[in-house]
């Protein structure tokens, strides 16, 4: 069963940190570009950060640029969402996707995506 887990999810105080992980079981993620997407209550699904198979190019959204960092680790199978600095604003489910490394088109379209997790809650409240 092709799966993505995310973890590390959690309440933190504005300023805070929080470090997610997003797993693969049932396929190996050195072939698929990797997005992290979150969703706040009310609000629409929106792309967050991005990185390319190898690493190669990483992009994000310009309210986390500076506070969040993206990277993986294809040998352990997982991808990592550092952020840093945390802002009530930031309070969403954040969900990890994948998609094939060939495709085109970009990064935040929600439908270029394959795989998803089922996402953790991140809430900044102080």
């Amino acid at each position: 069963q092709l799966q993505l887990v995310e973890s590390g999810g959690g309440l933190v105080q504005p300023g805070g940190s929080l470090r997610l992980s997003c797993a693969a079981s049932g396929f190996t993620l050195d072939v698929y570009d990797i997005g992290w997407f979150r969703q706040a209550p009310g609000k629409e699904r929106e792309g967050v950060s991005y990185i390319t198979s190898r690493a190669d190019s990483i992009y994000y959204r310009d309210s986390v640029k500076g506070r969040f960092t993206i990277s993986r680790d294809n040998a352990g199978n997982t991808v990592y969402l550092q952020m840093n600095s945390l802002k009530p604003e930031d309070t969403a489910v954040y969900s990890c996707a994948a998609r094939p490394r060939t495709r085109v088109g970009s990064w935040s379209v929600q439908g270029l995506y394959d795989y998803w997790g089922q996402g953790t809650q991140v809430t900044v409240s102080s």
